[in-house]
């Protein structure tokens, strides 16, 4: 954790008060005591510093009480996913890194390759979820936490949907294995990238959204996990 965040309902009268595995993190990481000065944030808010002004022994762990001084933003995300998602094994790895590296919205969509048995993943719950993403944004030391909406039917996302949720992000591209590699002109503007399942895009679902503005780019020949291919992805064409 190179940044501990809180939830806005965590901080009262400028304290905040928190346990378990971020204090364990403070103390026992960190070295924390009385008087340190610790790198915080607000989920969704902004980002500072926090006095530690106590630290009590409680089981299994610890709890701290900090004094806050939230008055920087934060990094804002840069690139929109559009995903088609992997096993739910690959994805609970996948969330946190996403969110350290600057996704701010997750569209999961049902393309055909993905397995069918992934929507009834208990994963696809927020309170299950929501943990891993806050992870990779106490790793990157930022606080914008990615929204992430299901969209079951691919073509009906993109048809009917798309232009509407992403108005004004014109810079697209659609990742898809192939013998060539992509060539994309490096630019600050917002991307918005569409990822399929391992094994890639049907020619189709790539067909639909290049006839939505968006650019076929590839990592090469090589067919990737998409894990792998994701992390590939967003280091190439990141900020």
């Amino acid at each position: 954790m190179n940044r501990i965040l809180f939830d806005s309902s965590e901080i009262s009268d400028g304290l905040a008060v928190f346990g378990a595995e971020r204090a364990r993190h403070v103390v026992e990481t960190l070295h924390g005591e009385v008087g340190q000065i610790i790198k915080t944030g607000v989920v969704d808010g902004l980002i500072g510093t926090s006095v530690i002004e106590k630290i009590e022994k409680v089981a299994p762990g610890y709890m701290i009480t900090a004094r806050v001084n939230h008055d920087s933003k934060a990094l804002e995300p840069w690139v929109d996913l559009i995903l088609a998602p992997p096993r739910p094994r690959v994805m609970k790895r996948l969330l946190p890194q996403l969110a350290a590296m600057g996704v701010g919205k997750i569209f999961l969509v049902g393309a055909k390759k993905v397995e069918k048995d992934f929507w009834g993943a208990t994963l696809l719950k927020e309170e299950n979820y929501r943990p891993l993403l806050i992870d990779g944004l106490m790793q990157a030391g930022t606080t914008i936490l990615p929204q992430l909406e299901i969209r079951r039917n691919f073509k009906r996302f993109v048809t009917d949907e798309l232009e509407s949720v992403f108005p004004n992000v014109t810079r697209r591209v659609v990742a898809h294995p192939y013998k060539a590699n992509g060539q994309i002109a490096p630019s600050k503007d917002k991307l918005l990238l569409a990822v399929g399942p391992e094994g890639g895009w049907t020619e189709e679902e790539v067909e639909l959204l290049q006839s939505h503005a968006f650019s076929r780019y590839s990592l090469g020949g090589r067919i990737l996990r998409s894990d792998t291919a994701l992390i590939a992805l967003l280091a190439r064409l990141g900020e």
